[in-house]
């Protein structure tokens, strides 16, 4: 629910949180074992808050902790946004609500950027992976490819580069 509170962003700004809370507070699950959450929720339909919040919760507490964690970091988000919807049409003419929501969106590009340095630690780094993002990152960005397509594309290219390398005795 703490994490659910601060969704301003949506699910890529709240892995820096989520890292946070989870890998360095609490140490429920190492900051590899995040990786690999985030990687699969980009994979499954849904948003990442709440298919990361799923699996660390099943993984914390089977069933009922995915339960939870998933209704705590749904809520803050359906309260918060129940009770803008409510006032925001009476007050999004204000100044200062403009200034507010400007510097949100200032602060969540911040967790964005975190979030990307983040993860580019933990990523493996060889020659394949460069080529990999870059790849993905120049086909979604300049050419507005599918990105499910650029998914799949790059998780076939890294079982054949590993598939090739055990074949040739060595590791990537």
């Amino acid at each position: 629910m703490k994490i659910g509170v601060v969704t301003f962003g949506g699910g890529y700004a709240m892995i820096p949180i989520i890292e946070n809370e989870i890998t360095d507070k609490k140490g429920w699950i190492s900051a590899d074992d995040l990786l690999e959450v985030v990687a699969i929720s980009e994979t499954t339909p849904g948003p990442i808050a709440i298919c990361s919040a799923t699996f660390i919760g099943y993984k914390i507490a089977g069933v009922l902790g995915a339960f939870a964690a998933t209704f705590g970091v749904v809520l803050p988000s359906f309260v918060i946004i129940y009770l803008i919807s409510l006032f925001l049409r009476r007050f999004e003419e204000l100044e200062f609500v403009k200034y507010a929501f400007f510097g949100i969106r200032a602060g969540v590009l911040a967790l964005l950027i975190k979030a990307v340095v983040s993860m580019f630690k933990k990523a493996p780094k060889n020659i394949v992976a460069y080529i990999i993002m870059a790849g993905s990152f120049v086909t979604v960005a300049f050419f507005s490819a599918n990105v499910i397509i650029v998914i799949l594309a790059a998780a076939v290219t890294g079982i054949a580069a590993t598939l090739i390398a055990k074949k040739a005795g060595k590791e990537l």
